[in-house]
Parts: C-alpha cells; sequence; structure tokens
C-alpha cells in the first residue's frame, strides 16, 4: 500500500469528459446569438424610424396660416419670428413654466418666511412641521367646552334587569 494521492479520474484526460460537449459548438452558438442580436437591433431601429416619419406626416400643422412651424412646438426657438403665431399667444415655454412652477412650490416648502409680518405669521419647512408634530402631537380640544351641560338618560332595560338581578343576589 502507498501513500500516494491517487487521481479522481483515473484515465487521465484532465478531469472532465471531452466527447460531451465540443468548443466548437459553443463558438457556433454565440456566434449565431451575436448575429442574431445585432439582426433585432436594425429591425427595431428601422421600425422606430419608420413610425417615427409616420407620426410627423400624419401631424396636423399649428395653424393653417403657419407655413414654417418649428417641428417642436412645445417651444419656440429664439429665432422664430412672434408674429408667427396669431395672438394671445398663451405659452411661449411651457418646460420652463413647469420648471418655475415646481421650483417655487420647493422653495415654499423647504425655506421659512413670514406670512404676515405686522401679524407675526411665520411659515417654517415642511420638515421642520412634521417634526414638531411629532414631538408635541397634534392640538386637541378641551373637554370642559363638550360637557358643559350634561344630561341625564334613561338606562336601557337590560342594563335595569341586571341591576335587578344584582341587588337580588346581594
Amino acid at each position: 500500500m502507498t501513500d500516494q494521492p491517487q487521481p479522481a479520474n483515473p484515465t487521465g484526460n484532465g478531469g472532465y469528459e471531452r466527447s460531451d460537449i465540443g468548443v466548437a459548438g459553443v463558438l457556433y452558438f454565440l456566434l449565431g446569438l451575436a448575429a442574431s442580436c445585432l439582426l433585432v437591433y436594425f429591425v427595431v431601429d428601422g421600425l422606430y424610424h419608420f413610425l417615427d416619419k409616420r407620426s410627423e406626416a400624419e401631424q396636423a400643422p399649428v395653424n393653417p396660416l403657419v407655413t414654417n412651424a418649428p417641428a417642436d412646438t412645445r417651444r419656440i426657438a429664439n429665432d422664430y419670428p412672434q408674429s408667427a403665431f396669431p395672438n394671445p399667444r398663451l405659452e411661449t415655454d411651457e418646460r420652463g413654466q413647469l420648471n418655475g412652477i415646481r421650483l417655487k412650490e420647493e422653495e415654499t416648502l423647504a425655506t421659512y418666511d413670514y406670512i404676515d409680518k405686522s401679524a407675526g405669521t411665520v411659515r417654517i419647512p415642511i420638515d421642520r412641521a412634521m417634526d414638531l408634530i411629532a414631538q408635541r402631537g397634534l392640538p386637541t380640544r378641551t373637554q370642559a367646552a363638550t360637557t358643559a351641560a350634561p344630561t341625564a338618560q334613561p338606562k336601557p332595560e337590560k342594563e335595569k334587569d341586571t341591576e335587578k338581578k344584582k341587588g337580588k343576589k346581594k
């Protein structure tokens, strides 16, 4: 008996079966996968270009009198003549206006300011207000106002019956 370790695979072919799968099959699969991905990319890209052109062709003009309207009518370019659109021109930069509204709301929610300086009314940030409510709790009314005039109400029949039974047992 020897103390020499024996290999797990006594046939000596490197520890795995070489006859199960070949390298060529794996390479062909990867090559086919890459080619199909490339084909799908070009098909989808062509489909998007087709749909974009179709959408642009079906879009109605901004105004029948305007012949040189820009492609993106949501924002009027600086070089575009202002006289091209009839009055009233309600929105000239809708994205910029919306961003301005959101910034103003964010500033209102996140800053300190006076609401009425003469009355001493102030506005605090929303995070600070939530912290104060969590610490102090919500304001409540006093109970004296609600219990000012208690009235005697007759007891229901069930309570009278149970009181009579308790009185008999004693």
